[in-house]
């Protein structure tokens, strides 16, 4: 890793994402025909990590594969955009994870089921193998398409040692209080503040409701996404609203990953939150404009264009 940028490590799950971009979502036992076929890398853990190299950041990402055709083409594919893969691992029980994505290509919106595979044999005991990373970072960013086991592990870890953790709860689960308490920066999405909180966020005041059930948690700062409404920011007792940047969207499959990235990237230039937040709001919504989850996520010198 470059030695003259702080380090953000990037703990999750790696994917292969089988796309098929259709007429309309289908409804349960519908088949609709006329689609286009895409087959790119993804998972929530590779995208953000993408997502922060190209955006100029010093990424580390730990995961686990399988030795199969998909995790030799996403090595190859990480090495490529200047990420270090000394912590991805291969299982050679296990198969790569695969995700299958339907994209309505009249709104952007997409329908996701995941194939674990390998992401689910990322263990504490692998945890320990990346110790000497995670005890300098700066950054550690993480979701939930790993063992929720793993995610404690590493955020207890790195939060003894100084560093700040960064959780994106998606897919949303119950987290203990333990977890929370190390958690510096949560990022969750109205459906996903809703699950944790308890908290139907139909409204601004919900959305206010939720983040601060959440923060009373232990959590430092509650970042929720909220699509083309831009974000709400909870920072000690400060509420703060940063706007999306207007967009047509094409594909949403990537853009909250696309956002966790930019804003570890962004925090770790020593922007302010709501700095952060808008700088990721901005690369977002680019990302919107395209298809694909990594093939989506810009790099620095497009978003600095605007």
């Amino acid at each position: 890793m470059k030695n003259d940028l702080k380090n953000i490590v990037v703990l999750g799950s790696s994917n292969t994402d089988m796309v098929v971009r259709s007429p309309h979502l289908p409804k349960p036992g519908e088949t609709v025909l006329g689609g286009e076929f895409m087959m790119n890398n993804g998972g929530k853990g590779a995208n953000q990590a993408v997502a922060a190299a190209r955006l100029g950041g010093n990424v580390c990402f730990i995961s686990k594969i399988g030795s199969d055709v998909f995790g030799q083409k996403a090595i190859t594919d990480y090495r490529r955009e200047g990420i270090n893969v000394d912590y991805v691992f291969v299982d050679d029980e296990a198969p790569s994870g695969v995700a299958l994505i339907l994209v309505d290509e009249k709104t952007g919106e997409n329908s996701i089921s995941v194939a674990s595979g390998a992401n689910l044999r990322l263990l504490s005991t692998d945890i320990d193998q990346a110790t000497e990373v995670l005890e300098k970072c700066d950054i550690l960013l993480m979701q939930l398409e790993i063992p929720i086991e793993t995610v404690e592990y590493a955020a207890e870890t790195v939060h003894k040692h100084g560093g700040k953790v960064v959780l994106n709860p998606a897919p949303a689960q119950p987290l203990s209080d333990e977890l929370l308490a190390n958690v510096d920066i949560l990022i969750p999405n109205e459906s996903e503040a809703s699950i944790l909180s308890g908290i139907p966020v139909e409204t601004d005041e919900d959305a206010r409701r939720a983040a601060t059930a959440l923060s009373d948690r232990g959590v430092d700062t509650v970042i929720m996404t909220l699509g083309s409404k831009g974000a709400l920011v909870k920072e000690g007792n400060k509420f703060t609203a940063v706007p999306a940047h207007k967009v047509k969207a094409v594909d949403t499959t990537a853009a909250g990953d696309t956002f966790c990235g930019a804003l570890c990237v962004a925090i770790n230039e020593g922007q302010t939150i709501e700095e952060a937040v808008d700088f990721a709001c901005r690369c977002s919504a680019i990302s919107v404009t395209r298809a694909g989850a990594q093939q989506s996520t810009p790099h620095r010198h497009e978003v600095e264009r605007q």
